[in-house]
């Protein structure tokens, strides 16, 4: 599996190209803002869109998809059913404050453990709610996307509507932090990191452990 990724927008969101080192096709995770970057890079690699996959539903990780979907009609857009509403409403995205009006709606719903794939690229998906209450992981081979849930040293705030940081707690420690230590991280925002680093160094819940 091969991962592109580019750092978008002004949050700086974390947007994954991943696909075969000979494939036509690939997954998009959490297109933010800057569709013109991602469709660059596409276009760099010869790929088509086939599946455009949302941690959660905030602005910041879902402003690119009206565009790829117009420029790849066929994409499939995958959400857990809990995070639909904020795709159709910019309030509940908060993508309103960042300056857009956008609505969108998802072509399926994914659920714990349902298998994401494409050709010999597959990803599991895990319920990680508690910086909303739909939010998703996507666990690869030997790499989990990790969206908002967890980030190097730090983890996703739990303030906004659908926020829980009970929820957020059991999320890491029952789903993430039971993975390998030698697992990558690939965070929604900042630099990737491993399960093994989070469990030693993550000042958030390591003085519970």
């Amino acid at each position: 599996m091969r991962i592109s990724s580019l750092a978008l927008g002004a949050y700086q969101t974390n947007c994954y190209i991943l696909f075969e080192e000979q494939g036509k096709e690939a997954i998009v995770i959490d297109p933010g803002f800057e569709p013109e970057k991602i469709l660059d890079r596409l276009k760099k690699n010869e790929l088509a869109i086939r599946y455009i996959v949302v941690t959660h539903g905030h602005g910041d990780h879902i402003g690119a998809i009206p565009e790829l979907k117009k420029a790849f009609p066929q994409a499939k857009v995958l959400v857990h059913a809990l995070e639909q509403h904020r795709l159709s409403d910019p309030r509940s995205s908060l993508i309103c404050l960042m300056g857009s009006q956008a609505i969108m709606t998802a072509d399926q719903y994914v659920e714990e453990d349902e298998v994401i794939s494409l050709g010999n690229l597959h990803l599991k998906v895990l319920f990680t709610p508690g910086h909303t209450e739909g939010g998703i992981s996507l666990l690869g081979d030997g790499c989990v996307f990790a969206g908002d849930t967890l980030f190097q040293g730090s983890v996703g705030r739990t303030d906004l509507q659908g926020g829980r940081f009970e929820d957020l707690e059991k999320s890491i420690r029952n789903k993430l932090y039971a993975l390998p230590d030698e697992t990558v991280v690939y965070p929604g925002h900042g630099p990737q990191t491993t399960i093994g680093e989070e469990k030693k160094f993550n000042a958030f819940f390591n003085e519970k452990m």
